[in-house]
């Protein structure tokens, strides 16, 4: 094996790794959203644990497009890459509306959930954590030409951001009782998700040949 292929594998092999600690870090930030915003009663903190979940959704389409490298022909690969591609295009759409829905729904009953220490100190946690794997994931994406996973990585800063929507939203409710916070910063969150949907399904046309 060339030195080249030696370096592919090892990328390949790096990009695998990230994607399970995606879906590992993404189960248990859903676990822990969903107990505890059902507990407050908070639509923004279960939204943000579903997101955790469509996340996870997102890693495992990763997981099974990366381990395709190496075990089919470069044109099947080029097919698998456009496939994961509209995969993960699908799940910026799936949560884009689902957090628009719960968002309009909070602002029209004027639902006020329960201040949550334990939903602050998760998107704190996740401020730090996603961040990161999203800067290691492009990083990575762009040098094996994978824009599935350069995808994926935009996914990962979007939640990224839905972790300073729910610590506004979080922090003010608890501080200052503005319970219609998250709401509206979710809303403009959704933009965002619309936005780089469109772009990953637009993208996929122009997967680079092999």
């Amino acid at each position: 094996m060339s030195v080249y292929h030696q370096r592919q594998a090892e990328l390949y092999r790096r990009g695998l790794f990230l994607e399970y600690v995606t879906v590992v870090y993404n189960a248990l930030e859903a676990a822990l959203s969903i107990v505890f915003g059902y507990l407050a009663g908070s639509i923004a903190l279960i939204g943000f644990g579903l997101d955790s979940v469509v996340e996870s959704l997102s890693g495992f389409i990763l997981i099974w497009r990366l381990r395709q490298h190496g075990r089919i022909t470069k044109a099947e690969e080029q097919r698998v890459e456009k496939k994961a591609m509209k995969f993960v295009a699908v799940t910026f759409f799936i949560l884009g509306f689902y957090i628009l829905f719960q968002s309009v729904k909070k602002l029209v009953l004027q639902d006020m959930p329960d201040p949550s220490v334990p939903g602050i100190i998760i998107a704190l946690v996740s401020l730090a954590v996603m961040p990161t794997l999203s800067i290691a994931k492009r990083r990575i994406g762009e040098q094996i030409r994978s824009g599935a996973l350069i995808a994926d990585a935009k996914e990962t800063l979007a939640c990224s951001f839905l972790s300073v929507a729910l610590l506004l939203g979080l922090g003010l409710n608890y501080l200052r009782g503005w319970w219609w916070a998250d709401a509206v910063a979710g809303i403009f969150i959704v933009l965002f998700l619309i936005h780089e949907g469109l772009e990953s399904w637009r993208e996929v046309e122009y997967v680079p040949e092999r």
